[in-house]
């Protein structure tokens, strides 16, 4: 039996909260901190010594453990789903495969060449164009010209973004960051493929393109990690997951077996979030500012009466004058299960609405005695052309109660939750006549 492509092995990271940024010193100082570095050396080696020993208790009140003895293997081939909530330790964990970071303690052997992408413009240099940085990051996985050149116009071609190749990176806009860094982590051969939540920024026709690539790459026999939220694209593309909280691996197995423990957990938690807000962003000419639902009295609220009309808000900014723009949302299960997506530009002639430059509320109403009883989530974009968008990445989550309706009667229930089955629960009109 070969040994395993990746074998992570007790795992952790910590970090301090508060640390102290690195700060620029005099020459004097760094000659005196040349003569004062054996003792201090000592020192922290003494003071790790006391941490992992459990002498120094007073600092754990400032610590906190991205990730704590987290092991697995993965075999050639395999395709890796890594999911769990924000702050979960998934994008820590790759971040130490990557070797961008380094571990606390616990360590991990990698057999095989790495590409990785991570965060939005990772390994890009702004100053350098498409065409350069492809080339950039071909030699930084070890390709030579000749290798590079051969992928070049397959690379492009994906990527979508032919006018702009010869463009500086640091006039993309994210989508088109994504989509050529999607490209050439994906088509320069690397043996391990590391892949992070990015792809919630790409546009849903570009998404389904990367992960059917990232299926086409599988197939071939290469390994890849996957860290997403999207519940549908890791049951459909990974073989395995695993699932992290607060730093610890939780679950590994059958992908659909974690992501149903994942779901459980989710819906045994009060995380209901009624609205959400996102940092001003100037670089973004179409942002989504805000997420709200509100009752059919126009409160704020995270539990609704099914049976009572809600509406979806949502707040956005416009940097720049336009009419090829949408602001758009579905209405989702926790697992992804898409119900309804709507844009409002829907009922509009020729799908076009003239936008000023400015701060706009756009909302939509929803009847009641619609959906079922249970959890849903908005998840919430904007579209500006092809390669621009903003899709943030946390969406809203409320509840829709049933207070003893005919949806909900006894002698109706038929699942766990006491609800009838299904994801609607529109009451319908029954006519009967007696034959004959």
């Amino acid at each position: 039996m070969s040994d395993p492509t990746i074998k992570v092995n007790e795992l952790s990271k910590r970090y301090r909260i508060g640390a102290k940024q690195q700060c620029y010193k005099t020459f004097r100082e760094a000659i005196v901190d040349g003569i004062s570095a054996p003792v201090r050396n000592l020192a922290k080696l003494r003071r790790l010594t006391e941490f992992k020993s459990g002498q120094s208790l007073n600092c754990e009140k400032d610590i906190i453990w991205a990730l704590k003895d987290v092991s697995f293997e993965l075999n050639k081939g395999e395709v890796l789903g890594i999911i769990g909530k924000n702050g979960a330790g998934k994008t820590t964990l790759l971040k130490i495969l990557s070797r961008i970071t380094e571990p606390t303690s616990g360590f991990a052997e990698i057999n095989g060449r790495i590409s990785s992408l991570l965060e939005v413009g990772t390994g890009f240099h702004p100053e350098l164009t498409g065409r350069e940085n492809v080339f950039l990051n071909g030699a930084i996985l070890g390709m030579n010209k000749n290798e590079i050149e051969r992928k070049f116009d397959e690379i492009v071609d994906f990527s979508g973004i032919e006018k702009f190749i010869d463009t500086p990176a640091k006039r993309y806009s994210s989508g088109m960051y994504v989509r050529l860094a999607f490209a050439v982590a994906a088509h320069l051969e690397p043996e391990i493929l590391l892949i992070d939540e990015v792809l919630a920024v790409g546009d849903f026709e570009f998404q389904k393109k990367c992960l059917g690539k990232m299926g086409d790459v599988a197939s071939e026999g290469r390994t890849i990690l996957f860290v997403s939220h999207n519940m549908k694209a890791v049951k459909n593309l990974c073989t395995r997951a695993i699932l992290l909280n607060q730093g610890k691996l939780i679950s590994n197995g059958p992908t659909a077996e974690v992501i149903d423990e994942y779901i459980g957990n989710i819906e045994k938690s009060n995380e209901l979030f009624p609205e959400i807000s996102f940092p001003p962003d100037s670089n973004k000419l179409f942002q989504i500012c805000a997420i709200r639902i509100l009752d059919n009295k126009g409160n704020l609220s995270v539990e609704l009466d099914r049976t009572q009309p809600f509406r979806v808000a949502i707040d956005y900014d416009i940097r720049e004058d336009t009419r090829i723009a949408s602001v758009e949302f579905s209405i989702e299960k926790l697992d992804d299960t898409l119900i309804y997506h709507t844009a409002d530009t829907d009922l509009t002639p020729d799908g076009i609405i003239q936008r000023k430059q400015g701060s706009y509320t756009a909302s939509v109403k929803f009847p009641g005695y619609l959906l079922n009883a249970g959890k849903y989530k908005i998840d919430a974009f904007t579209r500006w052309g092809k390669p621009d968008y903003d899709h943030p990445d946390r969406y809203l989550v409320f509840y829709l109660n049933d207070y003893g309706t005919y949806a909900s009667r006894v002698k109706n229930v038929v699942d766990k939750q006491g609800h009838r089955r299904g994801i609607l629960a529109i009451p319908l009109e029954w006519d009967s006549k007696k034959l004959g």
